[in-house]
């Protein structure tokens, strides 16, 4: 659209457009003071005139004149919206090194977005913890990245339940120096010395910034996010993501789901969960918008965002189609701008996925497994390949699969069979170090040797088909995966073994449905005495359910509670949950539960 450049934009031509004169003048003021500051044709100038002159009241011809007139001798890709960069002003007035870590305990919403961005322009180290963790948990994290502040807010709104996020980190006794909360509704609760409110942040950044902020040039090895194993054997892992991670996050969306320019993607996750970070490089580099919902994805208002929004791709874990299915949340309206779904962090169901596909006229879903440590998958579909519900297609760009037979050694590439997944030791923004524990002894030691090189371990079991396609048939130890989260038994079996008097112990499983579809889990208990005391099994399921949720994690539910004599052990008295999973298929199978 052709028109004026801003800085020959008069007060009648605002006027012109229908706004009463003095409110034009008033505008025609504000614009000048903005050209004066940063020019009349640069993206800092569009930036400014779209938070401090432009509001949806005013007519959108005005919307118009000021962005094609910042815009009109720009070139091709004008941007329309820049990270704040008075979140990366502030941080560089906290007086932390270069490098140093900021974590953020957040819900994935714009200002948690706009906050990661900033920490890594400013050439910080991004610390990123689920906004589900419990205190002892958000301390672990915090401890082993060292973090010297944390963005946090003070509540966080889930259903009909309000969490204080700022509380739990106080209660965490972290070494954090610095509290922020971002975004906060009332700031009310008092403050530690040193804390203060987002709104003090940003003045401490307007009070001291200088004329221009230049991004910190870092080399392609340099650390900008650490993330977390979800401590599946104790401590969780520490796994930095380097400068090169983002590119194999937005090279996995380009390749294999098509993301582009002008796309919408959404995809509910947190930045806690590599997901998060996954979304905003995956969207980002590829010139895509990110779509984010405020509040739960379960339920009708979900689904008229994603239409409203009018989303192109669309991420999911099975849980959340399984809910949206078993409600038909998505009743009468209309998805049909999606053009492809994603799904990854647990197995899929073949019916719950047929029935997802109908309901954007039947689009392909590219499923999508991989890691933290991996910054991206290792194994997925592609838009160029026929694909199969509940299966992968291909190995991501750049990687290579291998399947380790019970015999110990690899099955010919082209064969297919099943086993335990090995991966080819070069993939391009994987992890090369962890920050407590020895990188090479967790993903290396012990695995066999192709071509030379030592594979490297990832720990799922996985099946070739005659057809070429890979299925994924869960963890090869005793880690479960429940709603997308991998947890190990012991951990769980801790918290459920003390809560009641008559329970001996306990034994954690997590169990397919007898048709296919993520983990259920499934407490297994041995009673003191089987004759005297024994609860009801449903009230027993809801005690247990209730103390995971809260010393654990919320979104873990605990399914089924079977009573058993005793646990069977191998003679070195280790539980053999292996044989215990094979009895529970039995009894499922029979239709026992």
């Amino acid at each position: 659209m052709a028109g004026k450049t801003l800085d020959s934009i008069t007060s009648q031509d605002i006027a012109a457009l229908g706004i009463p004169s003095e409110e034009a003048e008033k505008l025609h003021q504000t614009l000048l003071q903005i050209i004066t500051s940063c020019g009349a044709a640069t993206p800092q100038t569009w930036s400014r005139i779209s938070k401090e002159l432009l509001n949806p009241d005013l007519p959108y011809s005005l919307h118009q004149m000021m962005y094609y007139g910042c815009y009109s001798h720009f070139g091709p890709d004008p941007p329309a919206w820049l990270p704040d960069p008075s979140v990366a002003y502030a941080l560089d007035t906290l007086g932390l090194e270069k490098g140093s870590a900021i974590a953020i305990d957040m819900p994935m919403n714009a200002s948690s977005v706009v906050i990661y961005l900033a920490i890594v322009l400013a050439g910080y180290i991004v610390v990123s913890i689920a906004d589900s963790f419990a205190s002892r948990e958000i301390s672990t994290r915090l401890k082993i990245s060292n973090a010297k502040a944390i963005f946090t807010q003070d509540f966080i709104i889930r259903g009909d339940k309000s969490l204080p996020l700022y509380s739990r980190v106080v209660d965490a006794q972290s070494p954090t120096a610095i509290v922020i909360p971002a975004g906060g509704s009332s700031f009310s609760m008092k403050l530690r010395d040193g804390d203060m409110s987002w709104h003090d942040f940003l003045q401490r950044a307007i009070n001291s910034r200088d004329d221009e902020f230049a991004a910190i040039e870092q080399p392609i090895e340099a650390f900008m996010n650490i993330l977390f194993s979800s401590g599946t054997t104790g401590e969780p892992k520490a796994i930095p993501w380097t400068n090169a991670t983002p590119l194999k996050a937005a090279a996995d969306a380009w390749c294999h789901m098509d993301i582009r320019k002008g796309d919408i993607v959404a995809w509910p996750t947190n930045l806690g969960w590599m997901m998060g970070p996954w979304l905003v490089y995956a969207s980002l580099l590829n010139g895509a918008t990110i779509a984010l919902y405020n509040g739960a994805p379960l339920g009708s208002g979900f689904a008229k965002f994603v239409q409203d929004a009018k989303v192109t791709m669309l991420g999911v874990i099975p849980s959340i189609v399984r809910t949206w299915k078993s409600t038909n949340c998505t009743a009468g309206l209309d998805w049909s701008s999606i053009r492809c779904f994603a799904s990854t962090g647990e197995a899929s169901s073949v019916d719950e996925y047929l029935w997802l596909m109908g309901r954007a006229q039947y689009k392909p879903i590219i499923e999508y497994c991989g890691g933290t440590e991996i910054g991206g998958g290792f194994v997925t579909g592609s838009l160029l390949q026929a694909q199969s519900l509940a299966s992968f297609s291909t190995p991501a760009m750049g990687c290579s699969l291998f399947i380790i037979g019970d015999d110990g050694n690899l099955l010919p590439q082209d064969a297919s069979g099943m086993g335990e997944l090995a991966l080819g030791p070069l993939m391009f923004g994987a992890s090369t170090t962890l920050l407590n524990a020895d990188h090479y002894d967790v993903y290396f030691k012990g695995m066999p040797i192709w071509n030379g090189k030592v594979l490297r371990r990832h720990g799922d079991v996985f099946e070739r088909t005659s057809r070429g396609y890979y299925r994924a048939h869960g963890r090869a130890d005793d880690t479960m995966n429940i709603g997308g989260i991998k947890v190990s038994s012991v951990e769980i079996e801790r918290i459920c073994n003390t809560v009641h008097s008559s329970v001996l112990e306990t034994a954690a499983i997590g169990m397919p449905p007898p048709a296919g579809g993520p983990e259920r889990l499934m407490i297994v208990v041995v009673f003191k005495d089987s004759n005297n005391s024994i609860p009801d099994l449903n009230e027993l399921r809801i005690a247990f359910n209730s103390e995971v949720q809260k010393k654990l994690n919320p979104l873990f539910r605990v399914s089924h509670t079977v009573p058993v004599p005793s646990l069977p052990r191998t003679a070195t008295n280790k539980v053999m949950r292996r044989v215990l999973r094979q009895q529970l298929a039995q009894l499922s199978s029979t239709s026992k539960f």
